[in-house]
């Protein structure tokens, strides 16, 4: 009996190991993989969804987005500065970022980064 026990152990923890796995693959499948738990993204909408009235565009290739949630949290770190309008692209891995004034490379790849995710490119747009 004594070769036993370890056995038995090394099974309950493998069982453990595998039931925790399996909970979180459920809750990705169920919520995306940046919504395992916690809550929901609310998405921030920019006071003003004029295009017009955004002179600058650049596309912005960003690397680590998964899911959806991901481009939404991409999103709203731009709609929460003022004078920013993103749109994000969760297929194409890139934003098309509207600005009112011109905005530095370094800026926009701060707001990225906050946001947990690595600018990979950017160029001006020609896209409205």
């Amino acid at each position: 009996m004594d070769g036993v026990w370890p056995t038995v152990i090394i099974c309950a923890v493998l069982a453990l190991i595998a039931a925790l796995a399996i909970r979180s693959y459920v809750k990705k499948l169920r919520n995306g993989c940046c919504g395992a738990g916690g809550d929901s993204e609310k998405r921030l909408r920019p006071p003003d969804r004029e295009l017009s009235h955004y002179p600058y565009a650049w596309r912005i290739r960003i690397d680590g987005m998964s899911c959806k949630r991901c481009a939404l949290r991409i999103e709203n770190a731009f709609h929460e500065k003022d004078g920013f309008y993103a749109k994000v692209s969760l297929k194409n891995k890139e934003a098309i970022v509207y600005t009112k004034s011109k905005a530095s490379r370094q800026e926009l790849t701060g707001i990225v980064e906050r946001a947990g995710y690595q600018l990979l490119s950017l160029e001006q747009a020609a896209e409205r």
